[in-house]
């Protein structure tokens, strides 16, 4: 008895002091909880300044002057989501390492050596008046939250400061260009893909490569020399030699760069009478997202929309009189140069006209827990020089040789803040494109709508090469040839631009958009093939199209992948084979056919066929490639859409991919198709353990990871920080959802429209948006997730531009006054 009165004591105080613990942390971190009904003096303003927010914590900032309301959106933007502000910040001056040690010292290396943040601070005098003072103001603001948290022991502004060094240091103009110029970073696309097009070219015939990296069917190409032929020297590298990519690395991996669909209606196509817009930008998924929403009354009217915390603007939304949205457009704004190093001098490398010093400075990284690293930045005339691990370009440089980058975010007078704000204060689609001009990196294709019209311009600066260019940008090429080099700009008014489409309705989902040839060809490579399809049979389909009709588009989970592949690879397959037992792996075959045959291709979470498709396909393409390609087969992580069908139809002899070289036989295609779901059906089993195929569900595999970068993967936190929802769609559904490709779980969804916004213009306030998490970044507030149940629903939340609905839905009331 006293041996068990003693341990209903001990486990008495044990749960007494866990619950103490709790509390005690509970009340240190929600210290920082944003208090958002209160007056708040502020050095800096001019005037007071309101801020209201509506039910789902969307800020409505109403001020006297334009500067004021800047300064209450970067105190909002401080105020909900001040740890991704400065992580951001850290990010792009290559400071990480500061607080996270070694892990982190490859990306402050690379973002070093790229040098965005000095760019960005030489950006600054570049901004037009106007927008330079709404930089001014927007810091101010940051720094007015950061005053009020040192004052007034604020739980230094957030949880994560509690566990990292708590400093912060004053935001600045020049932090803004840097997020933006950041951003073109996470955007970026065509340096990978020229290393992996010339690792593939070193051990695949012409042919082949065409097959597997095959250029978006359109007007043809001159086939591409040898990159042997090209580079000399270069030994072909089957392994990687960079490290594994990082969570808080804000370069995407291949497939997962910049994705997004918009379209618009004109008048003539609109029931309403009024122009439509629909607008879902994609980026990784992350928590809290990367947007947050925001309205901003100016003087050239109200804005509202999806703004990123860093930068004082609306990058997609409406006005009163103009909606503008964003797609990436996949313009070739990056080449890789090879740069011959002076075997004599290794401070030199060759140019056109003999040698040249390499620019070099040396550069400090703090590291947390060791010592600092020294390293040595160069650039050369075409760009700075990256290292070998960076990339890959290891694998493609030759010895006596180093790689440089030649890329259009590297420019130090970049004004593509100053005309991306100028795009909101346009009153129609003319004049947005006209104030676009401007804007630099990255580029974009901007969908426009005001009253009357909708346009869409290919806007940012696109490179003017040499009709001679060794690989047309396609290849990495040597740097000291004249006409591989950049000669400029392509005049703006050459990008391509559509005002009034004939049909009524245009849009963009990553698609080509353009047959012109090189040099004015915009690109070789986009990310999209497929969902466009789907898109052009959605918006044909009926005469005129709503709000509702829109919203049906972007929440669309129908694969014109899945409808395209299914009917090819399995031709032989479908209803054949004899009598099976139960449980064997010919009668698991026969039930998986019978349920894919019957599937319409939509890629529903509540489905078996979609997992059953997805990974047959995946299984196919590991199954066609591996022998050919070894280890570099690794790289291809996504289905390639356009390579299983040139194989499956035999396009110029692709057909032979289905042979195993290595072996005897000769193996057909549908042999391979057999064999791939046999595989695809055995990885299920082990993964998922289901019973029957048809008790899967894709929603388990397809589970969308808003993950925190720090925080996500420390146990005990995690399941506070992360954000999963079992979500529908794919990697070529207009409800996009893009696969991680790696792992033991290649279906986690990653990517996808952080994002969504339809714009109606007969009816402007009946508009709406959504994002994927919510608007706070702290885990404790009811806004940090509140959101995301709504937007894996498929719904929305309303976009009103009235002052007066917005006074009357208010849940609180900040009042910023002057100090």
């Amino acid at each position: 008895m006293v041996v068990f009165r003693w341990l209903v004591r001990l486990t008495t105080l044990a749960i007494v002091l866990g619950v103490v613990v709790t509390a005690l942390f509970y009340y240190v971190f929600s210290r920082s909880l944003p208090d958002y009904d209160r007056t708040v003096p502020a050095a800096g303003l001019g005037a007071e300044v309101e801020i209201l927010r509506d039910t789902a914590n969307v800020p409505h900032i109403f001020a006297s002057s334009d500067t004021d309301v800047y300064f209450g959106l970067g105190y909002v933007h401080a105020q909900d989501r001040l740890w991704q502000m400065t992580m951001l910040r850290r990010t792009v001056q290559g400071r990480l390492s500061a607080l996270f040690g070694e892990r982190t010292l490859p990306i402050d290396r690379l973002m070093r050596r790229l040098d965005l943040y000095t760019l960005a601070q030489s950006s600054v005098s570049a901004q037009t008046p106007e927008t330079l003072a709404a930089l001014e103001a927007y810091a101010a603001g940051v720094n007015a939250r950061l005053a009020e948290i040192n004052e007034g022991a604020l739980g230094r502004g957030a949880p994560e400061f509690f566990l990292f060094a708590p400093s912060i240091a004053p935001w600045t103009p020049a932090d803004s260009i840097a997020v933006q110029k950041l951003m073109g970073l996470q955007l970026a696309a065509h340096l990978e893909e020229e290393v992996l097009r010339a690792r593939v070219s070193l051990i695949l015939p012409e042919p082949r490569l065409a097959d597997i990296i095959p250029d978006v069917p359109g007007a043809g190409v001159a086939a591409l020399p040898d990159y042997a032929q090209i580079v000399p020297g270069t030994v072909p590298g089957l392994r990687n030699i960079r490290v594994a990519m990082d969570p808080l690395s804000p370069a995407a991996s291949r497939g997962l760069g910049g994705a997004s669909n918009a379209w618009a209606a004109a008048p003539s196509r609109s029931a309403s009478g009024g122009t439509l817009l629909a607008n879902d930008p994609h980026l990784g998924f992350s928590a809290p997202s990367f947007w947050y929403l925001a309205r901003m009354e100016l003087a050239s009217g109200g804005q509202i929309g999806g703004s990123i915390p860093g930068m004082p603007v609306l990058l997609v939304g409406r006005s009163a009189d103009l909606g503008w949205g964003l797609t990436s457009a996949y313009l070739d704004d990056q080449d890789v140069f090879i740069e011959e190093v002076n075997p004599e001098n290794p401070n030199q490398y060759r140019v056109p006209t003999g040698w040249a010093d390499f620019r070099e400075r040396q550069s400090i990284i703090e590291i947390a827990e060791s010592d600092p690293v020294t390293i040595t930045l160069r650039w050369t005339q075409n760009g700075p020089v990256l290292s070998p691990e960076d990339f890959d370009l290891g694998t493609v440089t030759p010895p006596g040789h180093v790689a440089s980058l030649a890329w259009t975010v590297l420019n130090g007078q970049d004004t593509s803040m100053s005309s991306a704000m100028a795009i909101t204060r346009q009153k129609n689609v003319r004049d947005a494109i006209d104030a676009a001009e401007g804007y630099l990196a990255p580029a974009q294709n901007l969908t426009l709508a005001d009253s009357e019209e909708v346009a869409m311009k290919t806007i940012g600066y696109a490179p003017a090469r040499n009709i001679s260019h060794q690989s047309q940008g396609r290849l990495p090429t040597p740097g000291w040839r004249g006409e591989n080099r950049w000669q400029g700009r392509l005049p703006y008014a050459d990008n391509p631009e559509f005002i009034g489409a004939p049909g009524g309705i245009l849009g963009n989902t990553n698609n080509k958009v353009t047959d012109e040839p090189f040099p004015n060809h915009i690109s070789f490579y986009y990310s999209d093939t497929q969902r466009v399809q789907r898109w052009e049979r959605l918006m044909q389909s009926r005469a005129v199209h709503t709000r509702e009709s829109f919203i049906e588009g972007q929440l669309d989970t129908v694969s014109p992948t899945a409808r395209n592949l299914l009917p090819l690879i399995g031709a032989d397959l479908w209803f054949t084979g004899e009598a099976a037992p139960a449980g064997t792996p010919e009668r698991k075959r026969q039930e998986a056919l019978t349920l894919l045959a019957e599937w319409n291709g939509e890629m529903n979470e509540h489905l078996p066929e979609p997992l059953l498709y997805a990974a047959w396909m995946r299984a196919l393409q590991e199954r066609l490639i591996r022998d050919e390609m070894g280890p570099l087969a690794s790289e291809f992580t996504h289905v390639e859409p356009l390579f299983l069908e040139r194989v499956y139809r035999d396009i110029d002899g692709a057909g032979v991919w289905c042979d195993v070289i290595q072996s005897a036989p000769l193996e057909t295609c549908t042999d391979m198709a057999r064999v791939a779901l046999d595989d695809a059906i055995l990885w299920i089993e082990e993964t998922y353990g289901a019973a029957r195929l048809s008790s899967l569900r894709w929603g388990d595999a397809h589970e969308a990871t808003h993950d925190h970068a720090v925080l996500g993967s420390i146990r005990g936190l995690r399941w506070l920080v992360n954000i999963r929802q079992s979500t529908s769609g794919g990697d070529n559904t207009l409800q996009r959802g893009k696969t991680r490709g790696t792992g033991p779980q290649p279906f986690r969804n990653v990517h996808g429209a952080g994002y969504r916004g339809v714009y109606d213009f007969a009816d402007p306030d009946s508009s709406v948006f959504i994002i994927s998490t919510g608007q706070s970044g702290h885990p404790l507030s009811r806004h940090y997730d509140d959101l995301g149940e709504l937007w894996r629903r498929g719904e929305y939340v309303p976009m009103s531009l009235d002052p007066e609905l917005a006074r009357a839905a208010a849940i609180g009331v900040t009042r910023l006054v002057p100090r």
